[in-house]
């Protein structure tokens, strides 16, 4: 069983909160999208109103990456979006950052350096193994209690994910219960179930098909994108050579697995019927049978859209993974729109994290039962994989 806020006696007790607010950044390092922070405002608020002295640990970007920066953008936004002070430390497990924490006020918070700035933090342990790191044993002295929100992250195993709850009690924020409530017992959702995978991320596509078709928890998957112009490929479809470049860039090694899974699954993996692509600066659809084409297929058509929107109305349970097209381009985004609107036909609509939700908030899209904070992790839940972080909260 894992704790939550409710189980959280939090007036005047020291927590270490564990968010995900790995954010884009401008050029000039300020903060350029802050929807991952205002995920957290509930659980932040909800304990500086309950008068917890908080202490947040955050990473921002991967080292040697351009936004691989300090979170003081991070505070500054948190300073002005919360109801209560939020100042910055450039330590996060020294004997500042604990006297920081010691000095706190209640309903104060503090948000502590980037955990990615040490190198431990940067690799993955057993929690037993987490628990024994500097950044844990530093910093764990400090606190009273830990709360882990930070589910886009919780298929990790660093420390800052599973150490703490080695050492002090561990709780759920409110985004991590969020998210276990809706993806976390996916099997018994209403059936059928569809799964609609898109995006570029071929591999990732194919990995989730093969663990959601052998499992037994789709009931069809329906291909688009790059991910669609993959399974056309291997099905001996001739995509012309814009095309078949991009396929062949993304797929790698993953082809053959996706030519191996259809031979299997064919009756359960459904196919674009026809692309979308740029003629003459104008929008043209081309139906599969008509291929090659001299231009890179950028969308699905209409044909594709209305014949999945049929699969949509009947379904129990549609799950959404990766756009269907170049989505950020006005003139390819209506296979996106028009497949994400056919989809809350369905009786439950989930929707993963990472890019899908981006191309929600692009499109202005709404109504759905659960959008996801987590791309891999979310995408790990569906399929009925266990998450390092969930574990060891339990």
């Amino acid at each position: 069983m894992i704790r939550t806020l409710d189980d959280l006696a939090a007036d005047g007790t020291a927590v270490g909160v564990r968010v995900d607010i790995n954010s884009p950044l401008a050029a000039d390092g300020a903060l350029a999208d802050d929807s991952r922070l205002r995920a957290h405002v509930d659980t932040l608020d909800e304990l500086l109103a309950r008068d917890a002295r908080v202490a947040l640990l955050a990473h921002q970007g991967r080292p040697g990456d351009d936004d691989f920066t300090t979170l003081e953008a991070h505070a500054d936004r948190l300073d002005e979006l919360l109801d209560h002070p939020v100042d910055y430390l450039d330590a996060t497990f020294s004997a500042a950052a604990r006297r920081r924490i010691g000095d706190l006020a209640p309903g104060s918070m503090v948000v502590l350096e980037n955990t990615r700035f040490y190198s431990e933090e940067y690799m993955e342990f057993d929690p037993a193994v987490a628990a024994d790191t500097y950044l844990v044993q530093g910093l764990a002295p400090a606190l009273d209690a830990y709360v882990n929100d930070a589910f886009a992250a919780a298929h990790r195993s660093q420390p800052s994910l599973v150490g703490f709850p080695e050492v002090v009690p561990g709780y759920a924020g409110r985004v991590m219960e969020a998210e276990l409530d809706a993806l976390g017992d996916i099997g018994s959702s209403p059936t059928p179930r569809v799964y609609a995978l898109g995006g570029a991320k071929v591999d990732d596509a194919v990995d989730v098909a093969a663990s959601v078709l052998g499992s037994g928890l789709a009931d069809a998957v329906l291909t688009s994108g790059v991910v669609g112009n993959a399974f056309l490929h291997v099905t001996g479809t001739d995509l012309g050579g814009p095309t078949l470049e991009v396929v062949r860039e993304r797929g790698g090694e993953s082809l053959a697995r996706a030519e191996d899974l259809y031979e299997e699954y064919g009756d359960r993996i459904y196919l674009p019927e026809d692309v979308a692509v740029e003629r003459d600066s104008e929008r043209i659809e081309v139906p599969v049978e008509d291929l090659p084409v001299e231009h890179p297929a950028m969308d699905v058509g209409s044909r594709t859209v209305s014949t999945y929107a049929e699969i949509f109305e009947d379904a129990g349970t549609a799950v959404l993974n990766g756009p269907a097209g170049v989505f950020e381009e006005d003139m390819f985004a209506t296979g996106t729109r028009e497949l994400y609107r056919a989809a809350r036909a369905a009786e439950f609509t989930v929707v993963g994290g990472g890019d899908t939700a981006a191309a929600l908030r692009s499109l202005g899209l709404s109504g759905f039962d659960h959008v996801s904070t987590g791309g891999g992790a979310a995408l790990a839940m569906l399929t009925g994989e266990a998450l390092p972080a969930v574990d060891a909260l339990e």
